[in-house]
């Protein structure tokens, strides 16, 4: 049974682009699908599905944090079959190689949450993006001469956080290039779930420098991602 998003179950496609911000889940649908069909607006967090070149696709708001994505990937996995989940969002740099406007293509991800310690206890596992998909997105990023690169994203469980700087720095030491709040349960759902999995991630703001895109210019920044989405999914 599904709680949070209340559709028939046809109505879902198996391949979800999941952005946080219902808005943008919006946005997406009404500028790159047609024959578009919402089929989800419970808590505002709207669903919908239509077609892109002639692919059946789905685009679901998630909220923002690990718990409440946590929640929409699970029923979009578990009640409606999802095979292929794409998270597409923002985050910060903290790599000087990374910069404003730039695309990262997660390939895995460091947390500080409790989520994963509360299943496997002291195991300790490290999630990692569905190769296939991310080798896709690179050869497409490189083809479509995007600004992008690839790397690991520290999943945080907390946005204003007394710790951040001291977790910054070791980050920063590991290599670890920017900081969001979901794709550490993105890829942890993937595996323990078998489906395909991957995070694109525009670069909003500068944890280094304090910089961020201004409004205005952060639709077309982020259209660039949605577009990556697409042709890596849809060839």
């Amino acid at each position: 049974m599904s709680i949070h998003i209340v559709a028939d179950k046809d109505q879902v496609a198996d391949t979800v682009l999941l952005p946080g911000d219902p808005l943008r889940a919006r946005h997406i649908a009404q500028t790159y699908f047609t024959d578009v069909v919402q089929y989800n607006e419970i808590r505002g967090m709207y669903g919908y599905t239509g077609y892109w070149n002639g692919n059946r696709v789905s685009v679901q708001g998630t909220g923002m944090g690990m718990p409440s994505f946590s929640i929409y990937a699970q029923e979009l996995i578990d009640t409606f079959g999802a095979k292929r989940l794409v998270r597409i969002g923002t985050c910060g740099t903290m790599s000087p190689s990374l910069n404003l406007k730039d695309i990262l293509i997660a390939q895995g991800a460091d947390s500080d949450g409790g989520m994963n310690p509360s299943r496997f206890g002291s195991y300790q596992f490290a999630p990692t993006a569905s190769f296939n998909l991310l080798e896709r997105a690179y050869q497409k990023a490189k083809s479509l001469g995007l600004s992008y690169a690839v790397g690991n994203v520290f999943t945080s469980d907390q946005f204003y956080d007394i710790h951040g700087e001291q977790k910054k720095k070791i980050a920063q030491s590991l290599g670890t290039m920017a900081v969001d709040m979901e794709t550490s349960e993105l890829y942890t759902l993937a595996h323990m779930k078998g489906i395909e999995a991957l995070t694109l991630l525009t670069v909003s703001d500068s944890l280094l420098s304090g910089e961020q895109i201004p409004s205005i210019d952060r639709q077309n920044t982020f259209n660039a991602m949605v577009e990556l989405a697409l042709h890596t999914l849809f060839k």
